[in-house]
Formats: C-alpha cells, sequence, structure tokens
C-alpha cells in the first residue's frame, strides 16, 4: 500500500501519541478536518496492512513505580509452549509474553515474559507462580532486570 496525504497526516499527528481525551480520534480528526470515523478507518486499513502493527499504550513502568523489571526467560517445552504462554501472557505483572526462537548452544530459552514490581522480590514471586504453572514443561528458567530505561517510540514517518 502506498500512503496517501491523509495517512501521512494521521501518521505524523499520532506519532507522539494520540491525545489522552475521552474521544482522541475525534481529536485527531479536528486538527486534521476529517472525521474521527475517518481517521479510525484508515488507521484500520494500516493496521490490516501491515503498515502498523498494533495500537496500544505504552505505560511508563517506572514512573508508576515499578522500578524492579525483569524479562523472565523459561525453556518450555515446544509442544506446550504457545498454550502456556497464553496462560502467562494473562497473568497480573506481565506486560507481554511471547515466543523466541532457540539459539542452541549459547540460549536455550523460547519463552518470554516481562515481569513488573515494586521490588526484585516482587518479581521473584511472580516469577515462581509462572514456575508453578509450568510445571514439568519447564526445563530452566531466569530472569533478566533492567538497568537502563529504555526509550520507547511508536510509528515514525520519515521523508525521502
Amino acid at each position: 500500500m502506498t500512503l496517501d496525504d491523509l495517512d501521512r497526516r494521521i501518521i505524523r499527528a499520532t506519532q507522539a501519541g494520540l491525545p489522552l481525551v475521552p474521544r482522541p480520534y475525534e481529536a485527531v480528526g479536528a486538527l486534521l478536518g476529517v472525521s474521527g470515523q475517518q481517521v479510525r478507518q484508515r488507521l484500520q486499513a494500516m493496521l490490516a496492512q501491515g503498515l502498523i502493527r498494533r495500537i496500544g499504550a505504552v505505560p511508563n513502568h517506572y514512573r508508576l513505580g515499578f522500578t524492579a523489571n525483569g524479562m523472565s526467560v523459561w525453556d518450555v517445552a515446544d509442544d506446550r509452549v504457545d498454550e502456556l504462554g497464553r496462560c502467562i501472557g494473562a497473568l497480573p505483572g506481565v506486560s507481554h509474553c511471547y515466543r523466541r526462537a532457540r539459539r542452541a548452544p549459547v540460549w536455550r530459552y523460547n519463552l518470554f515474559a516481562m515481569l513488573h514490581g515494586r521490588s526484585r522480590a516482587e518479581v521473584e514471586q511472580q516469577a515462581e507462580r509462572i514456575a508453578e504453572l509450568l510445571g514439568d514443561a519447564c526445563r530452566a528458567r531466569d530472569i533478566l532486570y533492567s538497568t537502563a530505561i529504555l526509550k520507547k517510540t511508536g510509528l515514525r514517518l520519515t521523508e525521502n
């Protein structure tokens, strides 16, 4: 899909985030001189065509008091990783959970779940709950704690 002028204007208007108002699409539409419905339809089309992967909130966990953030990594039986990953992704304290390819012999882990807590002890308690859920399908695990805050950005439009 080639982006037209309205698509580019929508991207520019939303690349720093949607307005924090009750009707954000209408606010963007008002800024651009189109309806909120048009904004939603164009964003939906960009999602469907893979130009945008997702639209979602990106919380700053540190500002919310969650300073012990750790990526838990799990070596889970391949025939159960999808089923168990869905269960883990639904747990409180897990912001995202996904499957990744192993890189044997260096990296044996195939399931990742980002855990957020106010202390490392809280994150480790969450990891223990996950270990119980995984049971004997889990062969190894670890937690990789964040040491820096990475700047998260959304879609950016660059001019050629």
